[in-house]
């Protein structure tokens, strides 16, 4: 057998390597996914604690050119990613105490909106003007989430993440639904004069069309947020009441705080006693009303003689109307609510608490999660009952409306509050089972929006932190620090005008929704032309 052999010319390349490359491309895939988690974690960095509220907007410039052009089940994925990586540090909170499962189990149901989201914005990013489809696209979303599933979580509404921005008077005109939008359309707007300018750049030719639509996404949301200025208004309008905030703080952090709930009713009323003291030393100017926070008397005034005693020596002391927070059993249903103690009189009015926190005050699915863990059924052994009747106390004159904590997320709960007659907002509420967390920060955020979004003072008394008084243009007057026992004393103007947010309702949200929908038919519709064209 001849063997013949075959020169080799050094100067050749190499021959092609297969298996660097195919690793390279499964690395070049993975940067889309890496690209959206990312940019989920950039829009939780806009939110309370923090005041970089700025960072929205480049945060959805960066997932709108991770969802433009698409495939619908590419675009879900990459949604699922943002949501993941904007609301699992967001709502680490809710894990706190209870362990990550009930965290992540939150997370991984809420993240699937936001992917059905992503979906609908990769289905109309071919139509012309998709900024203002896609926006809207997020704020029905947003709508969804806040109604379902079990009543809704709205919590990380982009509005609520604004309450430093330059958009936050959007909130007096059209509500949380249309403060939202002007800051996705604005980051969408974005990312449009970018994708043209690097076009452009490329080609030599700009499509002015689409870039009047982008300019205008920018340019329109931060106008309108410019001449919403004159909506907000601190002017008294009623005249002005003295309100005082309680914050009493509680023995210890954790759920198990509740243990000691006669020390919790005891803290509040020592804090309410020594605000007394120093008024009649005129060391603090004299309250005209008095607002404990949620829970501050665990136990139910009107079965137990001697919590009934404390509250009452505490209103005597401080000789003004106190809105204590209590636990109240009445007639076999257990009701989260507010009463209206008055010095002489004692207690005179309540109001229950009407959405109440699944998991939290109530259990769905009791059987379900049973099964899958007996702990959290003992954490929650009885459901509490709804309230049906918006809150309105009448103290000393002044129309003070409730908002008990988790309601503060949900637009109609503080609505109708207000058109109920509520002059200024109290939204008492308990973060001490959230411990050290961000919760607080981000529910102060809230009533700072709805604060501007209803032209009224807002106070926020908490057990343990952080308690404040807000004013109508959403400015923080004073405030506490966390797990200490402080009072705030300050006057606030009472309003009685309606801002248009106020007057349109749901209005704005249904006309967001019905531009979404409009969006996705108008998509859905070019889809079934396509293919028919292809057939013939």
């Amino acid at each position: 057998m001849t063997v013949t052999a075959t020169s080799v010319d050094e100067s050749d390349p190499m021959p092609p390597q297969t298996t660097p490359p195919a690793r390279g491309g499964r690395l070049v895939r993975l940067v889309p996914a890496a690209a959206a988690a990312l940019s989920g974690l950039l829009l939780y960095v806009s939110f309370p604690p923090r005041t970089l509220w700025w960072l929205a907007v480049p945060a959805f410039a960066v997932f709108a050119r991770l969802l433009r052009g698409r495939s619908w089940k590419a675009a879900l994925g990459l949604g699922y990613l943002f949501g993941l990586g904007f609301l699992l540090p967001l709502l680490v909170w809710t894990g706190v105490e209870v362990g990550p499962g009930p965290w992540i189990a939150l997370v991984v149901i809420e993240a699937v909106f936001v992917a059905l989201v992503g979906a609908g914005i990769a289905a109309v990013s071919a139509l012309p003007g998709w900024p203002v489809w896609a926006a809207a696209l997020w704020i029905a979303g947003e709508a969804v989430r806040a109604r379902a599933p079990f009543h809704g979580f709205p919590w990380g509404k982009i509005a609520f993440g604004q309450a430093d921005g330059v958009f936050l008077p959007l909130a007096a005109l059209g509500g949380t639904p249309v403060l939202g939008f002007a800051v996705v359309l604005c980051g969408f707007g974005l990312h449009e004069i970018v994708r043209l300018a690097l076009d452009a750049r490329r080609t030599g030719t700009l499509r002015r069309a689409a870039a009047v639509v982008g300019a205008l996404s920018v340019v329109v949301p931060l106008l309108g947020a410019i001449a919403a200025r004159s909506l907000v208004s601190d002017k008294p309008e009623a005249g002005t009441t003295t309100v005082a905030v309680i914050q009493g703080n509680v023995p210890r952090l954790g759920l198990d705080f509740n243990s000691q709930r006669r020390a919790v009713l005891d803290y509040h009323a020592r804090e309410t006693e020594r605000l007394a003291a120093d008024v009649a030393a005129g060391r603090a100017e004299r309250p005209d009303i008095v607002l404990w926070p949620e829970n501050s008397s665990d136990i139910d005034p009107f079965a137990n003689a001697d919590a009934r005693d404390v509250i009452d020596r505490a209103a005597k002391a401080v000789g003004a109307p106190i809105s204590v927070g209590g636990v109240v059993d009445r007639d076999g249903r257990l009701l989260n609510e507010q009463i209206l103690w008055d010095p002489e009189k004692g207690p005179v009015d309540t109001y229950d608490k009407r959405q109440i926190q699944p998991f939290g005050e109530y259990l769905p699915l009791r059987s379900l999660v049973g099964a899958i863990n007996e702990e959290w059924t003992s954490m929650v052994r009885q459901d509490f009952s709804r309230g049906t009747e918006p809150g309105v106390f009448e103290m000393n004159g002044a129309g003070v409306g409730l908002v008990t904590c988790y309601e503060a997320a949900f637009d109609w709960a503080v609505r109708d509050t207000v058109t109920a007659g509520a002059q200024l907002i109290s939204v008492p509420s308990n973060n001490a089972t959230f411990g050290r967390s961000e919760m607080t920060y981000q529910q102060l955020a809230m009533s700072r929006v709805r604060a501007v979004e209803h032209s009224r003072a807002v106070t926020v008394p908490v057990t343990s932190g952080v308690s404040a008084v807000i004013m109508p243009d959403g400015e923080i007057a004073r405030r506490t620090g966390m797990f200490v026992a402080d009072s705030l004393v300050a006057e606030v103007p009472l309003r009685t005008s309606r801002t248009p947010a106020t007057r349109l309702g749901i209005l704005p949200e249904i006309a967001l929704v019905l531009v979404a929908a409009g969006g996705l038919g108008w998509a859905a519709a070019g889809v079934r032309g396509r293919r028919a064209g292809d057939v013939r």
